[in-house]
């Protein structure tokens, strides 16, 4: 048996992109068009790391998805946890909660899905503004 990916369904493809891609750091893998199924999947993984990928499905036709929370999270280890949400930051994403223990954060995508960033080996020390930095809605 061998892990594939995991879907997630997302209501824009650009503004995901922009997350996924763009603010978060994963490399676009592929994109294919469905008109005959009036969808769009998208195909992500970390640098490097192209065996464990996220699948971005864009249905056409509007539809609302709610929740996120009960999906769970997705997880990505970083080489630097402050690095990684300083450039979550400059791309206009809250950190819901901040990595105040140099080790741990949680964001959210467009779509509402959780994403837990995790410091590679040992944790950070702490560090400012992350310390004093309050946690803000929900992960």
């Amino acid at each position: 048996m061998k892990y594939l990916h995991t879907m997630v369904r997302v209501g824009d493809v650009e503004q995901s992109l922009r997350f996924y891609r763009d603010a978060l750091g994963l490399e676009l893998l592929s994109r294919k068009d469905y008109p005959q199924g009036r969808y769009t999947l998208l195909f992500l993984a970390a640098p490097g790391d192209a065996g464990a990928q996220v699948e971005l499905t864009h249905n056409w036709d509007p539809e609302t998805y709610a929740g996120g929370r009960n999906f769970g999270h997705l997880a990505y280890e970083v080489d630097d946890i402050y690095a990684a949400c300083r450039r979550l930051m400059d791309h206009g994403v809250t950190i819901n909660r901040p990595p105040r223990d140099g080790r741990m954060a949680f964001v959210r995508s467009p779509d509402g899905i959780s994403i837990e960033l995790l410091q590679k080996g040992a944790a950070l020390a702490p560090a400012e503004p992350w310390s004093s930095m309050s946690n803000t809605g929900n992960w």
